[in-house]
């Protein structure tokens, strides 16, 4: 089912055009593949349920995600870097997600994530799903081991919106053509600022603040909120 909180005649016939060049930004966690990358790491570590924990509050807008970050990436500390290659194995795709992306580049449209999960993940899952762009942290690694540190700055709300616009400003169109998805409290200014907004399958505070949510269909929903065929509550 998609929902739309407000529905209204103005706002549908603002909607990004398929019929011209457009952009999509969302998120990789729990919107591009089902899982959280960085819980399936803390449960090889034998920290699952603690990293899980402060993940839903980070989420949640209930924790500064830069220190939220830093905080469960040092419970990593000496974990192989091979075991990128067991989680990379455990992941899925979202229902939808693959179909989705294929049918927007038919339309002329390219696709993009901002994740504050990891290039180690990230790059594999670029390459499998054909997208455009993508940005993610990296974590430091030495004789094979994390060292329980982020390298470089951390991928932020900030990002999200700045790599949306800038992005955007790659193609030469204009924001009212791009589109940004995501689930949690650091996707709501990229949500907010693209031509069309929308909380997928989404924590609580992220459905208050967002004017469409889709909260049981598959990805392929925003492809029926663009092409018009919306169920409206």
């Amino acid at each position: 089912m998609l929902e739309q909180e407000t529905p209204n005649i103005a706002s549908m016939a603002s909607l990004p055009t398929l019929s011209a060049p457009g952009l999509l930004v969302m998120d990789v966690d729990s919107t591009l593949i089902d899982e959280e990358v960085i819980d399936e790491l803390g449960v090889a570590a034998g920290v699952g349920e603690q990293i899980a924990s402060v993940t839903a509050r980070a989420m949640n807008g209930e924790l500064d995600f830069r220190e939220a970050l830093r905080a469960r990436v040092a419970l990593l500390k000496g974990l192989p870097t091979t075991i990128f290659d067991e989680v990379y194995h455990r992941v899925h795709f979202t229902h939808g997600a693959l179909e989705l992306i294929d049918t927007l580049h038919a339309h002329d449209w390219k696709v993009g994530v901002v994740s504050g999960g990891f290039h180690e993940v990230v790059d594999r899952l670029a390459a499998d799903a054909h997208l455009d762009y993508w940005i993610a942290n990296r974590l430091e690694a030495a004789d094979g081991r994390l060292t329980g540190h982020v390298l470089g700055d951390i991928v932020t709300k900030d990002t999200k919106l700045e790599s949306l616009r800038a992005w955007a400003a790659r193609m030469g169109i204009d924001m009212a053509q791009t589109v940004a998805v995501g689930d949690g409290a650091n996707d709501l200014p990229m949500i907010k600022t693209a031509g069309l907004g929308i909380a997928y399958h989404a924590k609580p505070k992220v459905n208050e603040k967002t004017e469409i949510t889709i909260r049981h269909a598959d990805l392929m929903g925003v492809f029926c909120i663009l092409s018009g065929s919306m169920n409206q509550k």
